[in-house]
């Protein structure tokens, strides 16, 4: 029943892309990057998330409210954007930039992609969706997390930061930071604190060295 929900969903998201890019000249250039994006980090996450599906938890933070941030940032991130690019029902919040501001929303993805990617490959099985502990947990402190301890987050921010320079709207271009601002801000407590409580003085020395969205 899961992967049958899973493939209409994809489905429908597909539909809603074709219909977005029939609407192109009203959307923009600034649409084909925004949806190489959301494809693109999709493909990158979806066969992390099927080996971690395996993983046993033995404890999770936050099990409710990680519900509402994930619903909140999916809303805000995807489901507005595509539905406002495919059908355009809130052009009433539209904005006008320059034909540049698609290229400068490029110039932020590209790298952002290549952090997602980078930090889903060097954390492995470490890797899950909502903060929890597995029965095989390690703390990982090489690779691109030998400087920065959310390189996860910081390709996120990227991609977000360029929503408004790629989608001109103030709701659907905005829905997405202003969604992923409330979850960064409210999880990365307890996720560093759930990370202290596993790994004790070992992470609270990497937390000396490292920085949470730059390198330390």
């Amino acid at each position: 029943m899961k992967k049958l929900g899973t493939i209409v969903g994809w489905l429908i998201f597909f539909t809603l892309v074709a219909l977005s890019i029939w609407r192109w000249e009203i959307n923009g250039y600034g649409m084909f990057v925004w949806i190489a994006m959301a494809i693109g980090m999709s493909i990158i996450r979806a066969p992390h998330t099927k080996k971690n599906a395996q993983n046993t938890v033995v404890s999770q933070t936050a099990a409710s409210q990680e519900k509402v941030l994930l619903a909140l940032v999916g809303l805000g991130g995807t489901f507005i954007p595509i539905i406002h690019l495919a059908t355009g029902f809130l052009s009433f919040a539209n904005y006008q930039l320059p034909a540049w501001s698609a290229a400068v929303g490029a110039a932020l993805i590209i790298p952002g992609l290549y952090l997602f990617w980078r930090s889903h490959a060097d954390l492995g099985r470490n890797w899950s969706v909502t903060t929890e502990i597995h029965n095989e947990q390690t703390l990982i402190t090489n690779g691109i997390y030998s400087r920065i301890r959310h390189p996860m987050y910081s390709a996120i921010w990227l991609g977000f930061l360029a929503q408004p320079l790629l989608i001109h709207n103030w709701i659907a271009g905005f829905g997405g930071p202003v969604a992923f601002a409330i979850m960064y801000f409210m999880r990365v407590p307890y996720e560093e604190a759930m990370m202290k409580e596993k790994f004790g003085t070992e992470y609270e020395a990497y937390m000396q060295r490292s920085g949470r969205l730059f390198p330390g």
